[in-house]
């Protein structure tokens, strides 16, 4: 059917289309001795404790615009959390408002939407190499919405707040909604990248890959920190306490892991 003077399609009652957006976020960490490693693990379990990922979970919903019906968090032993939030939607008065242009989302500092009824959910996954000194924390989000806007709006903030080394994320439109004639839509806005929701600051601090499969609806970019100091990989040291030597083969050892994390598969040892 032909579309409204204002560009939209008149549907047949509610927009029942499912977005999602779910992705992990790698921090990576050279410890040296045990006690290190296990001081990042306790730093990494305070920081990101249930307590602070229900803050910034409902800092999602409020810039998405999402009502917050309840909330289940928990901590583990001997460490990770998960936080799960189920929200409504409050009816949209004045859809025409609504900002459903390509663009990036706000910044951690910004509110801005409307959004229909979702859930979001956050698990993580600290945890060290055995023997050779590197740990990596991973955070697994999801939130799924349904309705007129995205959840990519929200990736700004939550890539800046959690401050990742590796972000792999995916976005993906289910289901269809009718319009009036009864012809069904499966995706009510336009999208060919993930990368056109983030701020130029994200782009020019990582290196990016897409793999999309348009006719499906399926959208996934994966990061990696473009030029990274080792000084901020270091726990409990920095490079002025290491050898040369040292420097190479943490550097090494780092770099390997996060190639690994960013193309997901091992790699073998580059050794001369």
């Amino acid at each position: 059917m032909a579309p409204t003077p204002n560009g939209k399609i008149k549907l047949q009652g509610f927009n029942n289309l499912t977005k999602s957006l779910s992705f992990c976020i790698y921090d990576v960490c050279y410890a040296n001795t045990p006690k290190q490693k296990e001081e990042y693990i306790e730093y990494i379990d305070e920081r990101y404790n249930a307590d602070r990922l229900t803050e910034i979970l409902s800092e999602v919903c409020e810039i998405i615009g999402a009502n917050i019906l309840n909330v289940a968090r928990q901590d583990y032993e001997p460490q990770g959390a998960s936080v799960t939030i189920l929200v409504s939607e409050e009816p949209i008065k004045d859809s025409d408002r609504v900002d459903k242009t390509e663009k990036p989302g706000p910044l951690p500092d910004a509110v801005v939407a409307h959004l229909d009824k979702s859930h979001i959910c956050v698990h993580t996954y600290p945890e060290s190499h055995p023997d050779d000194g590197i740990c990596t924390f991973r955070a697994d989000i999801e939130v799924s919405t349904c309705g007129v806007i995205s959840p990519l709006k929200a990736l700004n903030y939550l890539i800046h707040k959690l401050e990742s080394d590796i972000v792999t994320i995916d976005y993906r439109v289910r289901g269809f909604t009718r319009d009036v004639d009864g012809v069904k839509h499966y995706i009510d806005h336009k999208i060919n990248s993930i990368q056109n929701f983030m701020g130029q600051d994200i782009h020019d601090s990582y290196q990016m890959v897409d793999v999309n499969v348009y006719q499906e609806n399926i959208f996934h970019t994966k990061m990696m920190l473009d030029t990274p100091d080792l000084d901020q990989y270091l726990f409990g040291t920095s490079k002025k306490d290491l050898t040369e030597q040292e420097i190479d083969e943490i550097s090494e050892r780092l770099f390997k892991e996060m190639n690994e994390i960013f193309y997901g598969r091992n790699m073998p040892d580059m050794k001369n």
